[in-house]
Parts: C-alpha cells; sequence; structure tokens
C-alpha cells in the first residue's frame, strides 16, 4: 500500500502547485507580501514574480496585475510568463500581483472602492507600491519598462491611470474593461491630449462591455494611440481572457526590445 498512497500525496501536492499558480516554475512566486497604505488608510498584501536567474539580472521590465489572485489562480499567469520567457517571446520580467481583498478577512474585496478612478490608490501605486518593488528587486525605473493590466473593473482601473500616470506607467492593459461607474472616462480620453503610453486591449464579442468598448477602441484608434486590440468569440469570462495573456506580455515587452537597447 505504501507505494500507491506515495503516489496519492505526490498528485495532490502537484495539483495544490497547480492551482496557486506555482507548479513547477523556472521563476519562482513569493508568498504574500504585507504593504501598509498611508493612502488607503489600510493594508494590501500582494505576490511577486521573478524570473529564473534574478540574481543575475538587472533594469527588469516590471508588469502591475490588479486582481492578482485571480492572475495566478484562475488565468496561471506565472506559468505564461516562464514558458514566454524560456521561449524567448518576452524579456525576463517581474510581476506584482496585487490582492484588491482585505489580508485579514478575504470576503472583503475592496475592488469596487479601488479601480474607480481612486485618486488614494493611484497615490497607493505611485508613491508606496512602486518605490518598495523598485527597492526590493533589480527593476528598471523607465516607465516604458512598466505596465499596469486588469480585467473588468480592474480593465477601467488600467485606463484610469493611463490618464492619471501616464508618467509612472509606459503601458496599460485593459482586458474587457468594464468602464460604465466612470462614463466621463470616454469623454476624457476623447478630449484631453493624448498620454505617451501603449495599451493592450481585448474584448469578447459575447456580452462582455463590447458597444461600449468597441467604441472607446474607436476613441483610442482617432487619437493616435499605439495600441494592439483583439475581439475573441467569448463572453466574459477567463475563456476570454487567459488565452490572450502571451499576447499582452509579447506587446507590453517582447524579447527583440531588449536586444535593440
Amino acid at each position: 500500500m505504501q507505494q500507491p498512497l506515495c503516489m496519492i500525496a505526490l498528485l495532490i501536492g502537484w495539483c495544490a502547485g497547480l492551482f496557486s499558480g506555482a507548479a513547477a516554475l523556472d521563476g519562482e512566486l513569493s508568498h504574500n507580501q504585507r504593504i501598509s497604505s498611508s493612502h488607503l488608510g489600510y493594508d494590501l498584501q500582494y505576490r511577486v514574480y521573478t524570473p529564473e536567474g534574478v540574481e543575475n539580472l538587472a533594469n527588469l521590465p516590471t508588469l502591475y496585475l490588479t486582481d492578482g489572485q485571480g492572475y495566478i489562480s484562475s488565468g496561471q499567469m506565472p506559468r505564461v510568463l516562464d514558458k514566454e520567457i524560456k521561449a524567448g517571446r518576452v524579456r525576463p520580467m517581474v510581476a506584482v500581483f496585487v490582492d484588491p481583498r482585505d489580508p485579514d478577512n478575504l470576503r472583503n474585496n475592496r475592488r469596487n472602492y479601488q479601480f474607480f478612478c481612486n485618486q488614494d490608490y493611484l497615490k497607493f501605486f505611485v508613491t508606496e507600491l512602486v518605490p518598495r518593488i523598485s527597492d526590493d528587486y533589480p527593476v528598471s525605473y523607465s516607465k516604458q519598462d512598466r505596465a499596469v493590466m486588469g480585467l473588468s473593473f480592474g480593465g477601467l482601473n488600467a485606463a484610469c491611470f493611463g490618464l492619471m500616470a501616464p508618467s509612472v506607467f509606459g503601458a496599460i492593459g485593459m482586458q474587457s474593461p468594464a468602464i460604465h461607474p466612470v462614463p466621463i472616462l470616454r469623454e476624457l480620453y476623447e478630449k484631453e491630449d493624448t498620454r505617451d503610453i501603449r495599451i493592450f486591449f481585448s474584448l469578447g464579442k459575447i456580452r462582455d462591455n463590447t458597444e461600449v468598448g468597441r467604441d472607446l477602441k474607436r476613441i483610442l484608434e482617432m487619437k493616435g494611440y499605439d495600441m494592439h486590440y483583439v475581439e475573441v468569440n467569448a463572453s466574459h469570462t477567463w475563456r476570454n481572457w487567459r488565452p490572450l495573456l502571451d499576447d499582452a506580455l509579447q506587446y507590453f515587452f517582447p524579447a527583440q526590445a531588449a536586444q535593440a537597447r
């Protein structure tokens, strides 16, 4: 009986790693790290992916992901990062998975407060989280090497950051942005000067804020933004978002950009 029991134990361990997003990584996914925000008045937590051999690397690009716990568990983003880096399609990078939930009560999700063009949330990123990551990891200080990405309301947050902090983030990723809580956003993108940012923008064709999203896409094209836009035959689910994660990474930080430096 010992051998079957050992096999079951190994399988359970493998599955646990799979669902945590950390199975068989070449890189490393940290445990939750806690940060206290004076601007928000409470603590948040985040996890950090670092590429293999990070101790010998410097000036790495950084991707910040809101709803980070979803990008780990449902999106399997650490595995996507491993695959794309190993294949030489993207530059080695640091990814910061920011959890909007109260670390002391995970049932309390603060995303509906944080993601709606919240000035205090922006200040948390710009003056607290980004400097912490810059101190703790060998990342580039250039805004061109820094991107922020989210889905649904997180996509709205990325759009907000694109207008509010273009000197900090050189790229934003919007997956199915649900922009209806801030309806003035489209008008602001249309009326204000074009920001110096690149945009990854994806939508599903089935009940995915599609018509409003297409109107925002039209505005961004009219304003001359550098944008990679894609529509898929899916709805507002991970069947839509997960298959596009490698596309986003390749758009943000392609390997050839490092060779051109």
